[in-house]
């Protein structure tokens, strides 16, 4: 009679127990696989009494070589569902550990599965296509489609090339022009109007800077070495080349020997030939174009 009683309080216990606890049941749909195919795992808990649980984040269940499709979780108050769809790329077996789950203090357990993943196609299988090829004729536009942004880019790229030969050719052009060359050699002498060395009877440094101006201004101007040539030389080669007028030539040639002539203190210039000097080198090199253009005539003709 005892043995009866212990026996009937222990059934209580445990039917208290089970009605009380958490049930956790888990289902793999398949156990073996082709290479890709999708396959279902169910996770449930019963007897909640809504207590939280605790899982791993939605996606990352199941280990590495399982590639999770869809990971949906289903919850209230009294239960529990996780259903994990996923596929397996590579043959071989492969284990499902055991999945914890924490409901309050209490860590349910999952039992582990093996997953078997093979290969269905077999070596020498012929593969047919589901339908005939067919040939599809283009006409302009579809090639148009096809290739209109190479043909935009190569497009692109010509006319950039084109550009950037024009930028340099007319560039440079405009930098070296008669015009630009004669503004900037006015402005040069005007600076050296403004040291004042014609009114201060310093000739020396006058005609040095002088001299130094227009040699530049013939070598950029005319393109004659003038900034390396001795003056006999230079004289010499502009009566050969034509290129500057006969006026022009005589007031480069009497301003550059007088220059010499005070650079070696043979001669020492006043004020007044000085100024003049200075005022036929400055209506030289505003008269310097007029030579440009008559040479540029002669070469047409």
């Amino acid at each position: 009679m005892k043995k009866l009683k212990k026996i009937l309080l222990l059934l209580c216990f445990i039917i208290c127990g089970n009605a009380f606890s958490q049930i956790l049941s888990s289902n793999l749909e398949k156990k073996t696989l082709a290479l890709g195919e999708i396959n279902r795992m169910v996770i449930k808990i019963d007897n909640l009494q809504s207590q939280g649980v605790v899982a791993a984040q939605k996606d990352e269940l199941l280990p590495f070589h399982f590639e999770e499709i869809n990971d949906s979780i289903g919850i209230n108050a009294n239960s529990y569902e996780r259903i994990i769809e996923f596929s397996v790329y590579d043959e071989g077996n492969f284990t499902i550990p055991e999945l914890e789950f924490k409901v309050g203090n209490k860590v349910l357990k999952t039992i582990p599965y093996e997953v078997e993943v093979v290969n269905t196609a077999q070596k020498g299988d012929e593969i047919n296509d589901i339908m005939s090829n067919k040939e599809v004729k283009l006409d302009v536009k579809d090639y148009w489609e096809l290739y209109k942004w190479y043909i935009l880019a190569a497009l692109s790229l010509i006319a950039l090339i084109i550009a950037v030969i024009m930028f340099i050719k007319w560039g440079k052009r405009r930098k070296s022009s008669p015009v630009v060359a004669t503004n900037q050699t006015l402005k040069e002498l005007e600076s050296l109007r403004k040291k004042k060395y014609i009114e201060a009877g310093n000739y020396r440094s006058f005609y040095v800077e002088l001299i130094d101006i227009s040699r530049q201004f013939i070598s950029r101007q005319y393109e004659i070495p003038a900034d390396v040539l001795l003056t006999d030389d230079l004289v010499q080669l502009m009566k050969e080349n034509n290129t500057i007028s006969q006026d022009n030539e005589k007031v480069i040639e009497d301003v550059f020997f007088r220059g010499d002539l005070v650079k070696f203190a043979k001669t020492f210039p006043d004020q007044q030939t000085m100024e003049k000097d200075f005022i036929d080198i400055k209506e030289f090199v505003k008269r310097s174009s007029k030579d440009l253009e008559f040479e540029n005539l002669r070469k047409d003709v």
